[in-house]
């Protein structure tokens, strides 16, 4: 009995200690580097007879390239609230279907992390795929742009990008005409290696 009583002791102060020192978060990438932590905002119904390309060149919030939010902030668009979402992929890619809990065709939706570097990393390489359109800011400036429907594929895009020492805020806007409608992303070296020193979060801090 007494035995008992210490064993079940034990595991209350494992307990205790757990619930004073939480379980770090992880790191917000996967294995393969790719970005799994992300805010979302959807959807963005496109204007009727509007093609994909339109949609993406139109800015459906203002300020797109200069997008912070947290998780909370809400917005009113097109006369519809919406809500930044925090999503946790399920996959290697964000998925609006998922996200939202259906198919839904004919608009844009938005996606945004921060990504925290120690160093500033000049010419690395940012990785991309979406489905279907697609446009990436990075700290403000637009660095990739995908005009045609297609479906995801990892690693179809490469752009060479400068991350700087701190916070980076990376905006991933995507939209979908038809059926799929998701994105992925992930850092990587000249050599192609996975930059594992990186974390993401779905706050500035």
């Amino acid at each position: 009995m007494s035995r008992r009583i210490t064993i079940l002791a034990a595991l209350a102060l494992l307990v205790s200690f757990g619930q004073a020192y939480p379980v770090e978060e992880p790191a917000g990438l996967n294995d393969q580097g790719f970005i799994t932590t992300w805010l979302l905002l959807a959807p963005i119904p496109m204007e009727k007879g509007q093609s994909g390309a339109e949609a993406l060149a139109k800015q459906q919030l203002k300020d797109e390239a200069k997008l912070q939010p947290k998780a909370g902030d809400k917005l009113k668009v097109g006369g519809k609230e919406l809500v930044w979402k925090k999503y946790q992929a399920k996959e290697y890619y964000f998925d609006f279907n998922d996200f939202l809990g259906k198919q839904t065709e004919d608009s844009v939706g938005y996606a945004v992390c921060y990504i925290h570097a120690a160093k500033e990393m000049k010419d690395i390489k940012l990785k991309t795929g979406s489905d279907d359109q697609a446009k990436i800011y990075l700290n403000g400036k637009e660095v990739f742009k995908h005009e045609e429907d297609r479906p995801l594929e990892a690693d179809e895009d490469t752009t060479e990008v400068t991350l700087r020492k701190g916070v980076n805020v990376l905006v991933f806007k995507v939209v979908n005409e038809k059926e799929d409608w998701s994105g992925c992303a992930r850092f990587m070296d000249q050599d192609d290696k996975v930059i594992k020193s990186l974390k993401v979060t779905a706050t500035p801090k």
